[in-house]
C-alpha cells in the first residue's frame, strides 16, 4: 500500500502541469544579438542567424495577418529583394537610435516599427530614415 501511494505521488508530481515561460527577446537583447563591430563582424559568433530568424519571423507573422484580411496597425511592405543582412543592419540601427524606448520591452513591436519606418506601404505618409 505504501508503494502504491509513493507511485501515485510520483505520478501526480511528474505529470502535473508546469509553469511555462515564453522566451522573449527584449530590445536590448536583440541589439546584442544583431550588433556587429565597425568592420561588420558579428559580436557574438553565429548570432546573425538568431537575429535574422527573429526579424524574418516578425515579417512572416505580419504577412500571415495581412493574408487573413486583418490589416496590422503598423503595416510595412519590405521589398522581396532586400537581403536579410541588410534588414539586420537597418533594424539594429533603428533599435540603437531608439534604445531608450525599446530596450526593456519585447523586441517584436520595435522590429515592426523599424520596418514600418523604413518600408512603409504605398500611400503611407511616413518619413523614411536610413542608416548612415
Amino acid at each position: 500500500m505504501k508503494a502504491a501511494r509513493l507511485l501515485l505521488l510520483f505520478c501526480v508530481l511528474a505529470f502535473a502541469p508546469q509553469c511555462a515561460w515564453a522566451a522573449q527577446f527584449s530590445g536590448e537583447y536583440l541589439i546584442s544579438v544583431c550588433d556587429s563591430d565597425e568592420n561588420g563582424k558579428e559580436l557574438i559568433p553565429g548570432s546573425h542567424i538568431a537575429c535574422q530568424a527573429y526579424i524574418s519571423g516578425i515579417m512572416d507573422y505580419h504577412n500571415l495577418i495581412r493574408s487573413l484580411g486583418t490589416a496590422p496597425s503598423v503595416d510595412f511592405c519590405v521589398p522581396e529583394d532586400v537581403p536579410l543582412n541588410v534588414l539586420q543592419n537597418r533594424v539594429t540601427y533603428y533599435l540603437k537610435q531608439n534604445r531608450k524606448v525599446h530596450a526593456k520591452f519585447t523586441a517584436a513591436p520595435a522590429v515592426a516599427l523599424a520596418l514600418f519606418e523604413m518600408y512603409p506601404c504605398e500611400g503611407a505618409s511616413v518619413k523614411v530614415r536610413k542608416p548612415k
